[in-house]
C-alpha cells in the first residue's frame, strides 16, 4: 500500500463512541498515574505509529492542534493520515506543537524545546506521546504524587536512557511543563507533569 493509500485508510469505525471511550481512558489515566490501560478499537494507523498512539491522535487532535512528528514518523504516511482524519496541521517547530509523537527507539532531546505553557495558562503546553517497546515488563518505575495514594510501581521496557533527567528538569518547571503518555502497541500509561519518578 502506498503512502497516499495508507493516509486515507483506517480511522474509528464508530467515531463518536470510540473517541469518547479513548478520551475517558486518557482523562482517567492522567488522574490516576501508573495504571496501564488498553485501547480497544483498531484504528488502522500506518506504521510505525502504534495502535494506542493512533487512537490518541484521532481523539485529541483537530484543526486547532498543531502536531509535531519525530523523524521516523515524519518520513512515513503518519503525517498525512493524521491530517486526513483529524484536520490537524503538521509543524516542524516543537514549540508550536500541542501534541508530539515519537516513534520507538528515537533519540529524545530536551523537553525544553516543546512548549511548557505559561504561568497563566499552563494547559497550553505540549503533550508528548512516546512509543516504547513494552508496558508491564522491563525496568521498574516507582511513581508518586497527585492521584497516587502512596507510591505505585510500573514496569516499562525501552524507555530512553535520558528520560529520568529530562523528566526531573520538566517537573522543576511546575505548574508549567509537558505531560507525557507512554504507549506500547495498544497499551498506554499517562505521566502528568506532577508525577515524581524513581527508577530502580
Amino acid at each position: 500500500m502506498n503512502i497516499k493509500a495508507q493516509s486515507l485508510s483506517g480511522g474509528f469505525g464508530e467515531p463518536v463512541f470510540e473517541s469518547q471511550s479513548v478520551f475517558r481512558m486518557l482523562m482517567d489515566g492522567m488522574a490516576r498515574p501508573g495504571t496501564i490501560r488498553t485501547v480497544g478499537p483498531d484504528v488502522g494507523q500506518p506504521e510505525p505509529l502504534g495502535g494506542a498512539a493512533g487512537a490518541i491522535a484521532l481523539t485529541l487532535c483537530d484543526h486547532e492542534t498543531p502536531v509535531w512528528l519525530s523523524s521516523g514518523l515524519a518520513k512515513s504516511a503518519v503525517g498525512e493520515w493524521i491530517v486526513f482524519h483529524t484536520g490537524a496541521t503538521i509543524t516542524r517547530e516543537k514549540a508550536e506543537a500541542r501534541f508530539a509523537f515519537v516513534e520507538a527507539g528515537a533519540t529524545l532531546a530536551s523537553f525544553g524545546l516543546f512548549s511548557p505553557g505559561t504561568q497563566e495558562y499552563p494547559d497550553r503546553s505540549t503533550t508528548l506521546v512516546i512509543e516504547i517497546a513494552a508496558l508491564g515488563e522491563g525496568q521498574t518505575l516507582t511513581l508518586s504524587g497527585p492521584g497516587i495514594q502512596h507510591a505505585t510501581a510500573v514496569k516499562v521496557k525501552g524507555l530512553p536512557e535520558v528520560f529520568p533527567r529530562l523528566w526531573a528538569d520538566n517537573r522543576a518547571l511546575f505548574p508549567r511543563g509537558i505531560d507525557v503518555i507512554l504507549v506500547a502497541g495498544k497499551n498506554l500509561l499517562c505521566l502528568p507533569r506532577t508525577t515524581k519518578i524513581a527508577i530502580q
